[in-house]
């Protein structure tokens, strides 16, 4: 069974810079999931796509968010990285790493957990001074 866990900071202070890694574990073909994802829940709103790597190396973003966001991977260790930048108390949310084979789903910008294969835990990410 593949596993996806979420690991980082739960307190930022503002403008600070927001990094949080997914590790890819189990399963037969952990990597072989081509698409790397995440998702945020603010409170009390709905889920919200923020971007995605391909396996390859390319890059997907939220138009909202692209300016501040960054993903990385190390596919030796089955790890993508998320860094956003200059963090707001707007940016406050539980913060979900979902893998997907699917490029519609990313292209689409998905944000439910029903479109993609795995889905982590969740992390909260809390930014106050």
């Amino acid at each position: 069974q593949v596993q996806l866990q979420e690991s980082g900071p739960g307190l930022v202070k503002p403008s600070q810079t927001l990094s949080l890694t997914c590790t890819v574990s189990g399963g037969s073909n952990s990597t072989g999931f081509y698409y790397w994802s995440w998702v945020r829940q603010p409170p009390g709103k709905g889920l919200e796509w923020m971007g995605a790597i391909a396996y390859g190396g390319t890059s997907y973003y939220s138009p909202s968010l692209k300016s501040r966001t960054s993903f990385s991977r190390d596919t030796s260790k089955n790890q993508f990285t998320l860094r956003l930048s200059s963090v707001t108390p707007e940016d406050t949310a539980v913060y979900y790493c979902a893998v997907t084979q699917s490029r519609v789903v990313v292209i689409n910008a998905c944000p439910g957990s029903d479109h993609y294969d795995y889905w982590g835990q969740g992390t909260q990410v809390t930014v106050s001074s």
